[in-house]
């Protein structure tokens, strides 16, 4: 369990120091254009993904944090659990953990989560993430393709 801790804990720093060294050198609403269709900008997000009620007063702000807390919580025991040939599944939770833990710590301590990764063509753009959403997505697909290839495996026998 050490090993998954470890990875999540990495991803958190990472996630950290990330959102730290953009809220310490860019001001809210800030572009940095890298190429012509990626930025790097400094965006609050009150909501979920792609600001998912991120106007809805300000509720959403404590349903967030006990649903990264209690899906937290899930992540570490289920990581316990982890036999040990089930060491991709020990990724997946892993980095689940990871982006859920670095999210959560943005909004205990700031009330938002600091994205800062903006992808663009022209007017249109993907919305704006961070490192904790990236190990989120990441975490998520994967664990969804392993259900697929078990439902088929399952299917088969």
């Amino acid at each position: 369990m050490l090993k998954w801790v470890a990875v999540a804990g990495s991803i958190w720093v990472a996630d950290q120091v990330t959102k730290y060294a953009v809220v310490s050198n860019m001001l809210y609403r800030d572009e940095i254009p890298v190429w012509p269709f990626f930025s790097l900008v400094r965006w609050h997000n009150e909501g979920a993904a792609f600001s998912f009620l991120a106007d809805a007063g300000g509720w959403q702000h404590w349903f967030f944090v006990s649903l990264a807390t209690g899906f937290s919580i899930y992540l570490l025991y289920e990581l316990y659990r982890l036999k040990e040939e089930e060491q991709v599944l020990g990724w997946v939770f892993a980095f689940i953990l990871g982006g859920a833990l670095g999210n959560l710590t943005d909004r205990l301590n700031h009330g938002y989560v600091v994205d800062f990764l903006f992808f663009h063509w022209q007017e249109h753009g993907f919305p704006a993430f961070n490192v904790a959403d990236s190990a989120l997505f990441c975490g998520a697909a994967f664990w969804i393709f392993l259900m697929i290839l078990d439902y088929r495996r399952t299917k088969a026998a």
